[in-house]
């Protein structure tokens, strides 16, 4: 007998929840696109770095799950599979933002069957980065602005001329984590 949230999603939802994440590997982040970025990274692309910074990330001023981290930074975009990367410029409030997401989440959670661990725990970490509401998401939020100002840095390098200020500017002091404020900092000194 399985309870609610203890079983595996059926092999043909894993590989229907599988093939979907291609269009994550497929969508270009919007922000590069925009801004006519040469070879801008994908939602996976972002989606992978993050996950890294949480493998190698300790943050001394909260107790925060690294197991957790990595797992909410593998999350944190999953709906953008469906929905795509609506940014501030695309015209769409963030209350309509996170409605569209939240159904996107909730079609996935029924894509790998309502009742299973994974649909359970897709939501309940999507919801969790959403709210902000633990020390996790507070440094996964970080990673998400940090992610996106090194690989600013990196297009600014690799591409002479293109100046990505709008990215930096959009996270002056807006990190909320010691790690985050500490690695903004020596990437800006670096800049």
């Amino acid at each position: 007998m399985s309870t609610i949230g203890s079983k595996q999603p059926t092999p043909a939802a894993a590989i229907d929840f599988l093939m979907l994440l291609q269009q994550l590997k497929l969508t270009k982040r919007t922000g590069w696109v925009r801004r006519d970025v040469q070879g801008p990274e994908s939602i996976a692309d972002h989606m992978y770095r993050m996950s890294m910074m949480a493998l190698i990330a300790t943050d001394s001023s909260v107790d925060v799950s690294r197991w957790g981290c990595i797992k909410m930074a593998l999350v944190h975009d999953v709906a953008e599979a469906i929905v795509g990367d609506i940014t501030p410029h695309c015209g769409v409030s963030d209350d309509d933002k996170h409605s569209l997401e939240l159904r996107a989440v909730g079609k996935i959670k029924d894509m790998l069957g309502a009742d299973t661990a994974a649909a359970a725990e897709v939501e309940s970490l999507w919801l969790e980065y959403e709210a902000a509401s633990s020390p996790e998401a507070l440094l996964v939020k970080d990673f998400d602005k940090l992610e996106m100002i090194i690989t600013a840095t990196q297009y600014e390098q690799a591409q002479p001329g293109l100046v990505l200020d709008e990215f930096f500017k959009s996270t002056q002091g807006r990190f909320k984590t010691e790690t985050g404020k500490a690695w903004a900092e020596e990437l800006v000194a670096r800049r």
